[in-house]
């Protein structure tokens, strides 16, 4: 992880090609020599989006912003979570496909009314016609009773990418532009959920191609169920799903999901130990939670099966130990020990944001330059940029061009200023302890948003009305 001596050029009209020559000249240069450049770039962002992007616009207007020249300017235009999922439940309990695009088309440049939707009745369908129109939405997993949106683009595709395979080589030293390697993953084949459609973009290629990219089931799931998932549980504790009146067909795939999640592990295991046997000297990546990770690895241990994969083997997880308590003090230890990798990649992203931050050899996940870090205290001030500062995780992404980069997340971070970390990359870091505020406070996630609360609330009444 030298320090490269190659200088990149910050082109402030076209932040997506700051990545262009590799994440290494950008973790060789200070954020401080970054700031100007990062500061241009984002009033040019604002100044073409204003007048084109009717949600942004709508919210200027109402904070009465007219120009973005630094940080504090672009406070009051942080979208929050909500804006994402801002569309009435109705519309997706009715698949009134037509109103959720309409909704959709306010969040974004790319004219969504010439979307031919003849037809269609379903979200996967929407959102399969909205692929086939140039866009890539994905959508959260619902966890909150609510999918939320991301109305992304073609045209940030090669950034995405881009970004995606160099956060890839930053983390584990594996180019997957030229160094392909055949990949596990234990989940399903794709979806248009943003981790199935990222896996789906990025890792089957990376694999080589469709039959060197291994999933526990060869199936997709389903964007309709996991609209409806809060809805039908409720319902069915109620004994009234039937006063839904949903199509039979989805009610039976729900029920196939239902009796296929509850012998996963089963799966999984199977799944795993079969693949054990085919690739036995054979150089793989392997993904997944660290949850599944460790159960497999404890029933194997206990079966006396082991991998004997072949050298360069690594490792791409995340996840931490969502729904898994006995885990071993050192986890990740644990697992490398079991698959016999040498390296375990991590990155640090979000829907919300093109870019990924690589987690380096000190366990630290570095800010790359065209993601604006910005961190606000439980009262919504903008911390300090200096030293060690924990808060609300909040950034401008200058890699969205066709919708509005700026949003405030639900995860407290530790951001590290003084770029101090021993791997010898720059740029501001953040720890490795990163937790939900949902999951601190025991339930959803209220923001008081930057902005003042009038204006940001007739804003989402505006951006609900699709």
């Amino acid at each position: 992880m030298a320090a490269a001596t190659t200088v990149v050029e910050l082109d402030t009209d076209r932040p997506e090609t700051w990545l262009d020559q590799g994440y290494e000249p950008l973790f060789a240069i200070s954020w401080k020599d970054c700031y100007e450049a990062q500061m241009t770039a984002m009033k040019k962002r604002f100044e073409r989006l204003s007048g084109s992007l009717a949600a942004l616009d709508r919210l200027a207007r109402k904070e009465g912003v007219t120009a973005v020249e630094c940080l504090d300017d672009v406070l009051p235009l942080l979208f929050d979570h909500r804006v994402y999922k801002n569309y009435p439940l109705s519309l997706i309990e009715n698949r009134d496909v037509g109103r959720l695009n309409a909704w959709l088309d306010r969040l974004t440049t790319v004219d969504l009314t010439t979307v031919d939707l003849d037809g269609v009745t379903t979200i996967d369908g929407w959102l399969d016609a909205l692929d086939d129109a140039g866009m890539v939405v994905g959508h959260s997993s619902g966890t909150t009773g609510k999918l939320s949106f991301v109305p992304r683009s073609n045209v940030e595709f090669p950034a995405w990418r881009h970004s995606y395979y160099e956060s890839q080589r930053a983390t584990t030293g594996v180019d997957g532009y030229t160094d392909p390697v055949d990949t596990f993953f234990p989940g399903y084949r794709g979806g248009h959920q943003m981790l199935m459609k990222m896996l789906t973009l990025f890792h089957i290629p990376m694999a080589g191609g469709p039959d060197h990219y291994h999933t526990l089931y060869d199936h997709g799931i389903s964007s309709d169920l996991l609209s409806l998932a809060g809805r039908l549980q409720a319902a069915e504790d109620r004994g009234e799903i039937e006063k839904l009146g949903l199509d039979p067909a989805l009610l039976a795939a729900r029920q196939a999901l239902i009796e296929q999640g509850k012998r996963r592990e089963q799966d999984i295991e199977a799944w795993f130990f079969k693949l054990f046997e085919a690739f036995k000297g054979k150089r793989v990546k392997l993904g997944g939670s660290f949850g599944d990770l460790i159960r497999t690895a404890k029933s194997g241990i206990e079966k006396g099966l082991k991998p004997e994969f072949g050298s360069g083997s690594f490792l791409i997880s995340g996840g931490g130990m969502k729904g898994y308590a006995d885990a071993p003090d050192d986890w990740e230890g644990f697992v490398r020990d079991y698959f016999g990798v040498d390296t375990i990649g991590m990155v640090y992203g979000m829907s919300e944001v093109v870019s990924m931050s690589p987690r380096c050899s000190h366990g630290n996940y570095h800010i790359m330059p065209q993601t604006i870090p910005i961190l606000f205290d439980r009262d919504m001030n903008m911390l300090p940029r200096t030293g060690s500062q924990t808060g609300r995780f909040a950034f401008f992404d200058l890699f969205a061009q066709t919708y509005w980069g700026g949003f405030i997340s639900g995860d407290q971070v530790t951001i590290h200023w003084e770029e101090d970390c021993g791997c010898g990359w720059t740029q501001p870091y953040l720890g490795p302890e990163i937790t939900r505020f949902s999951e601190m406070e025991g339930g959803d996630d209220k923001i008081t948003c930057a902005g003042t609360a009038k204006a940001y609330n007739e804003f989402l009444d505006f951006v609900a009305e699709g």
